[in-house]
């Protein structure tokens, strides 16, 4: 072949050449374009598993930990390099504490206190800053309670009580943080009753906070006690207490019973109209067994009761059952059945202490009046009034001196 011809075949390969590698290339170009967009999110993926400045996983940190810690301190849960989207704090027996986190998601912190004696389990789940989400779950448990507080309480659950009626708590032991102890009272009512809580000796010598009305009752309202002191310290002596308290109960009709004793009267008065009118006999004027003047609340309906004069200091003077009793004061105060005292009923005051009437009139009574009933009681020659530990008797004193005796020093609604 010659030189020129040879020249002509190596051009015509070289065009060929380039003809087929553009055409190829141009093949090629979609498949390489599809497999950088998948190589990029892949490559991007596999980038954003990469622990990064931005996304490191959170840190979470509980307060209380450890083992037997002790109690009476919130729970509280912080976040580092990221957020908190919910935090579960529950104990062994199921139950949760409720708690509020802060704004930004760093923070949270239980509403109540944890108890003595318990195990908790805290549960999180969390978000990093780069939008990884993740879960955490620590756990701890308190010291048990070396000492125990417990209450007594009244009004009873469910019960209907008069317009008079104060929600009462009787510790076990003596109450040194009470304004602690306070706080966790809640009332609820039907109707934003105003009332306030206070600080009361009981006529057993212990500690006791009261809750009553500024004024009277309105009936037909419902009154709900939440007392949420579990994990609440009582104070130096006084222990823990482990549980909490409730109770609910509705005010019935406006019933007071005014008793003269200067008329030896007793005027039952229903929803501002006279029922009744009681010839009565109170305590014998010059001593001891004079009456008690005041505002005095029934307490209890003890029905048939014996009544031993030495319980309440007066010696040997009567021993006997008594019918149709109604309790007024702890110190031993009832109007009662008194049929040997007959002859004095209207006309004398000639009994122990107590408010006297014929068997008919205290059946009749008994049968219309309920707990939680004021006896509004006037006289001349009496004891005194009532004290406010002495039974239910804060309606003897003002408003404003009630409301001094709340450890908060505040009114609560």
């Amino acid at each position: 072949m010659s030189r020129s011809s040879r020249t002509r075949v190596l051009a015509h390969a070289r065009v060929r050449a380039a003809v087929v590698a553009a055409a190829t290339a141009a093949l090629l170009a979609p498949l390489a374009a599809c497999s950088s967009s998948g190589s990029s999110g892949a490559a991007g993926t596999e980038a954003d598993a990469k622990p990064g400045a931005d996304d490191r996983p959170v840190t979470v940190t509980v307060t209380p930990k450890g083992e037997r810690v002790p109690a009476g301190e919130p729970v509280r849960v912080t976040a580092a390099g990221g957020r908190l989207t919910s935090v579960t704090v529950t104990d062994a027996e199921g139950h949760k504490l409720a708690g509020k986190a802060a704004a930004d998601g760093r923070s949270w912190v239980s509403d109540r206190k944890a108890a003595p004696g318990a195990k908790y389990t805290v549960t999180t789940a969390t978000r990093t800053e780069g939008g990884t989400a993740g879960s955490t779950k620590a756990a701890f448990s308190t010291a048990p309670a070396d000492k125990v507080n417990k209450v007594d309480w009244r009004p009873g659950a469910d019960a209907t009580v008069g317009v008079a009626q104060p929600i009462s708590l009787v510790f076990d032991n003596p109450v040194k943080n009470r304004a602690e102890v306070e706080k966790q009272l809640r009332i609820t009512t039907s109707n934003r009753t105003e009332g306030s809580w206070g600080w009361l000796t009981d006529w057993s010598g212990r500690d006791r906070v009261d809750w009553r009305p500024k004024e009277y009752w309105k009936p037909g309202t419902k009154v709900t006690l939440n007392a949420e002191l579990n994990g609440t310290d009582s104070g130096a002596a006084g222990g823990w207490f482990v549980r909490d308290y409730t109770t609910s109960f509705t005010i019935g009709a406006r019933q007071i019973a005014k008793v003269d004793l200067d008329r030896h009267q007793l005027t039952l008065v229903r929803d501002g109209k006279t029922v009744r009118q009681i010839p009565v006999s109170g305590g014998t004027p010059g001593g001891d067994k004079r009456s008690w003047r005041g505002t005095a609340v029934l307490m209890a309906k003890e029905g048939t009761i014996n009544m031993n004069s030495e319980t309440v200091g007066l010696g040997d003077a009567y021993d006997k059952m008594v019918e149709h009793s109604m309790r007024l004061t702890w110190s031993g105060m009832y109007a009662h059945a008194a049929p040997w005292n007959a002859r004095y009923f209207g006309n004398s005051n000639q009994s122990s202490g107590c408010i006297g009437m014929s068997d008919a009139n205290a059946a009749w009574f008994y049968g219309q009046v309920r707990a939680g009933d004021p006896f509004e009681i006037t006289g001349k020659d009496t004891k005194g009034v009532v004290a406010p530990g002495n039974g239910f008797g804060a309606w003897n004193l003002s408003w404003s001196e009630w409301q001094q005796k709340s450890a908060l020093r505040r009114v609560t609604s």
